[in-house]
């Protein structure tokens, strides 16, 4: 081996030799990680075919222990912090070399698929899987990582726990989330049995990998095997709370209506406006909304909803913000009503380490997996962690592009295509020991 003086973007070193990469014939057992896949499916099913294994439910409980007793008998060692991420350890030669972490989330949306992070999870355990069939040995130790509450659905906001591991948030904050139930983050982190004793962020990494699946349709249009996430979209999330007059819609005159409802609507139209404003490269909508009192024959006097932008650029994200808090207060205004607007998720557009992504290209290649450059449209794990390590991410196609919808689906293929690519990267990294 040459010595090399060779850093990650981020400027963390890759180590001190040059890396040797794994021969192209090394690839996962496709058939294998099919098949946990699918038992992990069984946990939290749809009613439609997907999974409602929302964050700290029973069925999350069922799921971390299934994943937990699988690590083990591949002989890794779990770790668990304070805010339930789990940390899956296959020991490397080296005592004092930094470990490789790799993984996504076991969570799902009520009405979620059955591969949105999962694959990330049990493609970083088939890592461990294959090394562990073909004896090979890694200088740095090798993580797999099962990060607590990545979708937000049950407890705002989303990648709530790596955001605590990458101090954008704090602890007890987290804990203090609510879910409509009013039940705390930290009271059903209890009560499941997934609190760790480690504090969240002490361990350190020397890079991290996440696989995911695109949930977007440019893959498949494309006809590429493999996405090359070089950047991450930033991301607002603003729950405006707008208030009128509950009245009845068959008595009271249409001048004299207070009508939070017809609020709501006009400022949904606004985000769509704004975000068709800031093309290209720019995306909005209102994605949840509750109406009080919701009732047939009565004009809403309270509507709580949610606009989500997003853009890889941070200057029009910036401005799709200002704009839309400035249009929906003059609404607002119009229509006599009352307007509070509540930041509640925000991450700027994220640069991923080009030492980490050029070693997912490199794989793509090495193993003869037609690949394009991609941006992701969605926030994951690893947009956070990129602020603390050196991070990259592999995508491999959906159908259709759909996602977070139970009828969410890939093939067997292209689950093994990333998961193929991300062994080749994580080895790689992690530096094999001849």
């Amino acid at each position: 081996m040459v010595k090399s003086q060779e850093t990650l973007g981020t400027g963390v070193r890759r180590g001190v030799y040059e890396m040797a990469a794994p021969a192209a014939n090394l690839t996962i057992n496709g058939d294998r990680l099919w098949d946990s896949l699918m038992e992990m499916a069984k946990i939290g099913p749809g009613v439609a075919g997907g999974n409602n294994r929302q964050t700290l439910t029973d069925s999350d409980a069922e799921g971390r222990a299934l994943f937990k007793t699988w690590c083990e008998e591949a002989g890794c060692t779990m770790g668990l912090d304070e805010i339930g991420n789990m940390f899956a350890r296959r020991e490397g030669t080296d005592p004092d070399a930094l470990p490789v972490y790799v993984g996504s989330h076991l969570d799902t949306q009520p009405t979620g698929g059955k591969y949105d992070g999962v694959l990330g999870v049990l493609g970083g355990l088939e890592v461990i899987r294959s090394l562990n069939d073909t004896g090979i040995r890694t200088k740095h130790p090798i993580v797999v990582t099962n990060w607590t509450n990545e979708e937000g659905t049950r407890f705002a906001p989303a990648m709530l726990a790596s955001g605590v591991f990458a101090g954008k948030h704090d602890l007890q904050w987290a804990y203090d989330r609510e879910d409509a139930e009013g039940k705390s983050f930290g009271d059903e982190l209890e009560r499941v049995g997934w609190k760790g004793e480690e504090k969240v962020g002490a361990r350190k990494m020397h890079a991290m990998f996440e696989l995911h699946i695109e949930q977007g349709p440019i893959l498949e249009a494309e006809g590429k095997d493999i996405g090359v996430v070089t950047h991450g979209q930033g991301l607002w999330w603003l729950q405006c709370t707008v208030t009128g007059k509950d009245a009845h819609t068959g008595s009271t005159p249409m001048n004299m209506r207070v009508n939070a409802g017809l609020g709501m609507a006009r400022m949904t139209e606004a985000a769509h406006q704004i975000a068709m404003a800031h093309q290209p490269h720019a995306v909005g909508a209102v994605g949840q909304c509750d109406v009080y009192p919701n009732s047939r024959n009565v004009i809403p006097g309270k509507v709580v909803f949610t606009v989500d932008f997003r853009s890889p650029d941070l200057e029009k994200l910036t401005s799709m913000r200002e704009q839309y808090e400035a249009k929906a207060q003059q609404i607002a205004d119009e229509l006599g009503l009352g307007l509070e607007i509540e930041p509640v998720g925000h991450f700027d557009p994220v640069t991923f380490d080009e030492g980490c992504v050029t070693a997912v290209r490199n794989a793509a290649e090495r193993l003869g997996y037609s690949h394009m450059n991609l941006v992701s449209g969605a926030g994951h794990d690893a947009c956070w962690i990129n602020d603390v390590a050196p991070t990259a991410m592999i995508m491999c196609p959906c159908v259709d592009g759909l996602s977070h919808n139970e009828a969410e689906e890939i093939s067997k293929e292209w689950a093994k295509a990333g998961t193929d690519v991300l062994f080749h990267a994580v080895v790689e990294t992690a530096e094999i020991v001849s």
